[in-house]
């Protein structure tokens, strides 16, 4: 039986995640301009940058200068990405930037040696403490989310009682601190989920805690993501993280081929012909898609800015039948 929501939410994240994972360093000028552009699609939220140190990061060298350039348009929530105090501060400072926190946790221990460099009992305590930063800096937080959810290319399969467990940790350290968190983002970091695997997982997690709302960060390297995706919608999931053109993947997860998100014109297209609304303007989002392979220089694995909509073409064979 499926349960598919009648509107879905997508945090763009290409700007981010896509720059931060491409070989060579992408012109300032030229992230600004996919941001300007993403913005003009009906997109309500977009990731822009990490504030990382550069020197692990590279592609994240000039966060500030992103951050600064932009323009904001009305109704688009901008948020970045930070793993700790100095990272906040740096996101602050922009003044420029939507501060949201979120509390995370990995579901993966080798993967979190090799990420962060540090043991799921260190990693813990970093939570707690970053739930007492956000208290301290009165700063919002109602998401968190586990990575390497679904399966790690280093310790195989996740138990899902690791995930119900780390999801009550996060809750409680939220909790402790006045925090309500509303959402937990399953993110298959290392695309080891597959439709069924995301049926049984979030089923799981979703019997375990039903007051919260799920929300799934997919990655396509096996090729499984927008499949994932529609396994996700049958599941009721209507908050997911794409990027545009299918930009992006983890430069910690050691694959040897591209390992792209989820391709967001892939994503509204499909919801689109469900009679799913995502708020997009899709035709937008195609010449946004082309324009990010542009930028990047290199085919991007999106399939429909190729292909190109359903709806457009409709709307040519009407046209070619009335005349």
């Amino acid at each position: 039986m499926s349960d598919f929501p009648k509107r879905i939410s997508i945090k763009e994240e290409g700007p981010r995640e896509g720059f931060q994972f491409e070989k060579g360093q992408i012109p300032t000028a030229r992230k600004i301009e996919l941001i300007d552009s993403l913005s003009r699609t009906g997109l309500t939220q977009i990731q822009v940058v990490s504030f990382v140190p550069a020197k692990n990061v590279p592609g994240m060298a000039d966060a500030e200068e992103v951050a600064m350039g932009f323009r904001r348009a009305p109704g688009v929530a901008y948020t970045a990405l930070w793993l700790n105090e100095r990272g906040l501060e740096r996101a602050i400072a922009t003044e420029r930037l939507d501060i949201k926190g979120l509390l995370n946790l990995t579901a993966s221990e080798t993967f979190l040696q090799r990420n962060q460099k540090r043991s799921m009992t260190e990693n813990l305590e970093a939570m707690r403490a970053i739930a007492a930063m956000y208290k301290r800096r009165d700063v919002p937080v109602e998401r968190m989310s586990i990575a390497a959810a679904f399966g790690c290319n280093f310790e195989g399969d996740i138990p899902v009682a690791t995930l119900i467990e780390q999801a009550s940790q996060m809750r409680e350290a939220a909790a402790e601190h006045g925090f309500d968190i509303k959402v937990l983002s399953l993110a298959d970091t290392m695309a080891w989920a597959t439709p069924q695997s995301i049926r049984r997982v979030v089923g799981a997690v979703r019997e375990a805690y039903p007051d919260l709302q799920m929300s799934l960060h997919l990655h396509d390297t096996r090729g499984m993501g927008i499949a994932n995706a529609y396994a996700g919608l049958e599941m009721g999931v209507a908050l997911f993280d794409a990027a545009v053109g299918g930009l992006g993947g983890c430069p910690f997860a050691a694959h040897s081929g591209a390992a792209g998100n989820v391709c967001t014109e892939d994503l509204v297209f499909m919801c689109e012909e469900m009679g799913i609304e995502s708020g997009v303007d899709l035709e937008a989002l195609l010449e946004t898609a082309r324009l990010a392979e542009d930028i990047v220089a290199h085919p991007l694995p999106g399939a429909v800015k190729t292909g190109g909509s359903l709806r457009a073409l409709r709307r040519k064979i009407a046209g070619e039948a009335v005349a």
